[in-house]
């Protein structure tokens, strides 16, 4: 590449053997401080930079400061709302997951459904499902159970068919001491914090993080 270059005596010259790199496609916020702090230094005494100039060349190299800022919020914000924490919790809604819990909350359909973990065989499992008053709304007589895991199941009615399980009862296991009960609940709702932390799952029985359940139904 050949290259003029202006010698002593004010005489332009060439010289066709240096080379001269492109340099990097793109000035960070680093190269604009020095180009204006040389040109600062570089300037005629007598014919300074303009204000105005110095205003915009200023300008410039906030707006590339906050362009960059930005785009690296917007970046954070596309994590945030991909993969596992956003999009897979919202596609829980309207599912049940099970969740270790002593009260049981009706679904969609008035039904109330969960589990007990029995340490070891009982012969006589009851459960009783109490409203806020102690008053027992329904007994489910479970019978013989082995050890492990039984579940319990209510529609919801009582023997005439007529729906009175409206809302979220306690679980009273008679006849065993179950090392976990557990309960299932239906997903109203995803929570996606506006701090970026971990969404929560919105249900009748309270609000849940997604690994809090212990499986989905």
């Amino acid at each position: 590449m050949t290259v003029a270059a202006t010698d002593a005596a004010g005489l332009t010259t060439y010289n066709s053997t240096k080379t001269v790199g492109t340099g990097k496609s793109e000035m960070g916020q680093a190269d604009f401080l020095r180009l204006l702090t040389t040109q600062m230094q570089t300037q005629d005494p007598f014919q300074p930079m303009d204000n105005s100039q110095m205003v915009t060349q200023m300008a410039t190299i906030t707006n590339s400061t906050g362009i960059a800022e930005m785009n690296q919020t917007l970046a954070g914000i596309k994590e945030q709302l991909s993969g596992t924490r956003l999009g897979d919790a919202a596609s829980w809604i309207g599912k049940s997951m099970l969740v270790k819990s002593n009260i049981a909350a009706p679904d969609a359909a008035g039904q109330y459904a969960g589990v007990l973990e029995l340490p070891a065989d009982a012969d006589n499992v009851t459960v009783q499902l109490q409203d806020g008053s102690g008053n027992v709304v329904k007994t489910l007589d479970l019978g013989a159970q082995k050890a492990g895991e039984v579940n319990f199941y209510w529609d919801g009615k009582d023997d005439a068919g007529n729906t009175v399980g409206t809302q979220a009862l306690q679980v009273k296991v008679n006849g065993a001491s179950p090392t976990a009960v557990a309960t299932w609940a239906t997903i109203a709702a995803v929570q996606s914090p506006a701090d970026g932390s971990s969404s929560s799952l919105i249900t009748p029985l309270g609000t849940y993080k997604p690994t809090d359940a212990i499986r989905l139904g």
